[in-house]
């Protein structure tokens, strides 16, 4: 491995590139699948990648490959060198400045394949005993280890070796002639104590399925408030920092808060943090993609906007500083009010429990479906509903903030609360 990164860049720098980055990974992933509740897949795979970044006269070329013999990354340059040639010219292309090396190490370094098997084998027989209409579809357990070798010609040179759990289910619902759409949930982890189905909110998207059984279509039109649950809220977290406070929207002009850094624009009760080099995350990161040692950063400290998700390219075209990390990893702090008292203050509204729809326009209006979501009146969940759209500012929602809940779920990803927010519209037939 060592040896593919050095020819590497030896015959980078004899190419004559004035900058280069090479990352090169070694993956291996131990899989587990079931199709419904039986098993049809156990295997294990490796896969190694080696991806090139060269600038050279202000232009700039990537490429990736799998095989590491010296025949392949030669070809590779000779393919990057003319591609330089149809880049256009920027000189604000460039790459990470010199760094201290550093090695960093976090998960599980091997594989427990026999718990991973008794999880799989435990929950496939779970489900049908205490959700009988649960029809389950895929379920995926991975073990997954890589280690990964950065470096770059300013002498940076990081090596992460890094181990996770990851478990992605998809689901539906059936009794008689009656069905309801799929759902899903993924999450990631760094030990197999809990059962799977006591982790995260994979027993209550379960049991909602099994609800929404009896769905039916909300009538009318009103402007109301949203319980987002935490399954729902990643969307937005993600809509939000790519619409307001990421590279295309910052170096375009079109964010309505780009002129906002240090000024209140969410409610005081929402603190957003990326912390991908933190402890509680089981999932991180510890380098970004352009070769900086990531650091946790808070961008929104209890409503106020402290930070842009600039990368490096970002922050020179901009001349606005680097965000610490490349954003993800989110985690929302608690709020003093349990959901089931939350839901007790909404008038009309709806509980919102997965987006369906396009991104958000550059000035952060939205709109799609509320799938597996529930029609709330007078402090009371009445009814899970179908057919119905949610439509409204994501600016606008996340200063309409009116509480946000003190439990939690961790998906090892992220760490995220129920919001409830206000001044949405709800349609339905």
């Amino acid at each position: 491995m060592k040896a593919a990164l050095d020819y590497c860049a030896k015959s980078l720098r004899e190419a004559g590139v004035d900058k280069f980055q090479c990352a090169l990974t070694e993956a291996k992933q131990y899989e587990m699948n079931l199709e419904g509740t039986e098993f049809t897949l156990i295997r294990t795979t490796m896969n190694n990648t080696l991806g090139i970044t060269v600038i050279k006269d202000n232009r700039k070329g990537d490429i990736s490959l799998n095989r590491l013999d010296e025949a392949a990354i030669d070809a590779a340059i000779k393919t990057v060198m003319e591609l330089l040639n149809t880049s256009q010219q920027d000189p604000d292309y460039d790459i990470s400045p010199k760094q201290d090396p550093q090695q960093f190490v976090a998960g599980p370094q091997e594989p427990d394949t026999e718990r991973m098997y008794a999880l799989l084998k435990e929950y496939s027989g779970q489900v049908p005993a205490i959700f009988p209409a649960i029809r389950l579809m895929e379920t995926t357990l991975v073990y997954s280890h890589a280690v990964q070798h950065f470096i770059n010609s300013n002498g940076v040179d990081f090596v992460t070796t890094q181990g996770v759990y990851t478990l992605s289910s998809v689901f539906s619902s059936k009794d008689g002639g009656k069905t309801t759409s799929f759902n899903y949930t993924g999450f990631a982890m760094q030990d197999l104590e809990q059962a799977l189905l006591e982790r995260a909110s994979l027993k209550q998207l379960l049991h909602q399925s099994v609800e929404h059984l009896e769905a039916r279509p909300l009538q009318g039109k009103f402007v109301g408030d949203v319980i987002i649950t935490p399954d729902c809220l990643h969307d937005f977290i993600y809509f939000y920092t790519m619409t307001f406070l990421g590279d295309r929207a910052l170096i375009a002009g079109t964010s309505p808060l780009k002129d906002k850094l240090g000024q209140q624009v969410a409610n005081a009760k929402l603190t957003l943090a990326a912390r991908p080099v933190s402890a509680e995350i089981a999932d991180g990161y510890f380098v970004t993609g352009d070769g900086f040692a990531a650091e946790n950063v808070t961008f929104i400290d209890k409503g106020v906007l402290k930070s842009f998700l600039l990368s490096q390219y970002g922050s020179q075209k901009t001349k606005m500083e680097r965000a610490k990390n490349s954003g993800g990893c989110w985690v929302i702090e608690p709020g003093a009010k349990p959901v089931d008292e939350m839901i007790k203050d909404v008038k009309r509204g709806i509980l919102f429990a997965r987006f369906s729809g396009g991104g958000p326009s550059p000035n952060g209006d939205f709109s799609g479906v509320a799938k597996n979501s529930y029609y709330i009146e007078d402090g009371k969940i009445m009814y899970p509903v179908t057919e119905t759209m949610v439509s409204g500012n994501l600016a606008d929602l996340f200063k309409n903030i009116e509480e946000i809940s003190s439990e939690r779920i961790d998906y090892g990803l992220t760490i995220l609360p129920y919001i409830h927010a206000s001044g949405v519209t709800i349609s339905g037939k």
